[in-house]
């Protein structure tokens, strides 16, 4: 059937949903209905939508809601990091249909009040959104630095809620977990704050995708659907890599999930790499060292700090895995 163009029965539009929340890559989807590219309300469509004969419903909502939400089957799809899916891909069927960009510092650990070192962070609590790509950061980082995680503390906190509680000097927040916008943003509003360590030291582990159930699209107009978000994502950074129309789309992707101007949105599009043509994301999903060394590191490190419970099956382009990379709907769309 692939990602085909035409007519359902009765020439209804079927309607799916993606949710989407506040993070560089994925604020696109925001700007992507703000420009007309689609249309993210129910029952209206912009050419994209047309093109593919797909009604695209977009919900937004904090990380952690769209976590459950997807897990759920309250939505179509999601965007939620690679390990992110790993829970729910536990207990429905998933398939990433594509990377939207990859985390090369925008995943930070921010400090205050002398804290120096990570020894330090011993003595205090951390905090930050625990079972999620914070909490691994957190811990890949003592590993890499020859650190137990057992022996440091991570405390459960919305990251808005935790760079919030740093911005205002609150009692006992000296160290959080979190990622852009809340990274930037607690950096301009606290002069003694600093990055003690990012994301920036396991390149491509945190990768962030569009993850959509395979119950979904295996619905009537399901991989249309597939087809015309990897297209309205690609049509935004198209924008973005146009001269006479990146500040502006930059700044429109800031407002969508900060306060950020656009001085710092330069910033967080290099700290966020963006995967902005389906050429870079298939270079992505075919690396080698990406299904074979990467990947299953991050699996296997999500199921020792209990981060995901159990091993769920991952795989590349295998419709038997309960986790499926494809590169089908980025194929389709280049």
């Amino acid at each position: 059937m692939g990602c085909s163009r035409g007519q359902v029965s009765n020439n209804e539009v079927p309607t799916f949903s993606l949710c989407w929340n506040e993070y560089p890559s994925w604020s696109t989807f925001g700007v992507a209905d703000a420009k007309g590219i689609i249309d993210g309300d129910a029952g209206q469509l912009g050419p994209i939508e047309k093109k593919w004969n797909v009604d695209i419903v977009l919900k937004q909502a904090d990380y952690d809601t769209c976590i459950t939400l997807y897990g759920n089957n309250a939505v179509d799809a999601a965007c939620l990091t690679s390990l992110d899916s790993l829970a729910p891909g536990q207990s429905r069927d998933s398939v990433i249909i594509g990377p939207t960009s990859t985390s090369v510092g925008a995943d930070a650990c921010i400090v205050v009040g002398g804290i120096d070192s990570i020894e330090n962070l011993k003595k205090v609590g951390t905090y930050g959104l625990d079972k999620s790509v914070s909490r691994y950061v957190f811990n890949r980082v003592l590993e890499k630095n020859n650190f137990d995680p057992k022996d440091f503390v991570f405390k459960n906190m919305d990251p808005g809620t935790a760079a919030q509680a740093m911005q205002t000097n609150q009692d006992g927040i000296v160290s959080i977990m979190v990622w852009n916008p809340f990274v930037l943003q607690t950096l301009r509003t606290r002069d003694d704050s600093k990055v003690l360590f990012s994301s920036d030291v396991i390149p491509e582990e945190v990768v962030d995708c569009i993850v959509m159930g395979k119950d979904s699209l295996n619905k009537p107009g399901g991989e249309a659907f597939a087809c015309a978000v990897l297209d309205a994502f690609y049509e935004v950074n198209k924008l973005i890599a146009n001269p006479e129309t990146h500040d502006e789309t930059l700044v429109a992707i800031g407002e969508k999930f900060s306060s950020l101007g656009l001085e710092d949105m330069e910033i967080v599009v290099e700290q966020t790499r963006f995967y902005d043509t389906p050429e870079k994301a298939l270079t992505l999903f075919n690396d080698p060292k990406f299904r074979n060394e990467t990947t299953p590191l991050v699996v296997d490190f999500c199921v020792s700090q209990e981060i995901v419970d159990g091993k769920p099956s991952v795989g590349f382009n295998d419709d038997g895995a309960s986790l499926n990379f494809t590169t089908k709907y980025l194929e389709k769309v280049k």
